[in-house]
């Protein structure tokens, strides 16, 4: 990120990268999975999700959130491991929110 700082979103008025979080935004993380992984489709479709991917959504009022698709399913929809502040949790909320991208990094 220090190497290309200019491609990564220019959200918090910074002028170089802040290594205390810049790794847990989830803005910043969609421009790495994109440049290093691969960004695949959004969909409605649970099929296309597969364990490991790696998925981000917008949650409303500017708040973004980030999960990996497990191998565990509940009526055939993966379920996504994820933490927004209660500690990890394993649960069906794939399709909760507006899905904004969808990555998987090998």
């Amino acid at each position: 990120m220090k190497a290309n700082f200019h491609l990564y979103p220019s959200k918090w008025g910074l002028t170089s990268p802040d290594t205390n979080i810049d790794h847990r935004r989830v803005p910043n993380l969609q421009v790495f999975f994109s440049r290093f992984g691969e960004e695949l489709e959004i969909s409605e479709n649970p099929d296309v999700y597969l364990p490991g991917d790696i998925v981000t959504w917008d949650l409303g009022r500017g708040i973004t959130h980030i999960g990996i698709v497990s191998n565990h399913y509940q009526k055939e929809i993966p379920l996504i491991v994820h933490n927004i502040g209660t500690g990890p949790k394993l649960e069906n909320m794939l399709f909760n929110f507006e899905i904004t991208g969808h990555y998987r990094y090998k």
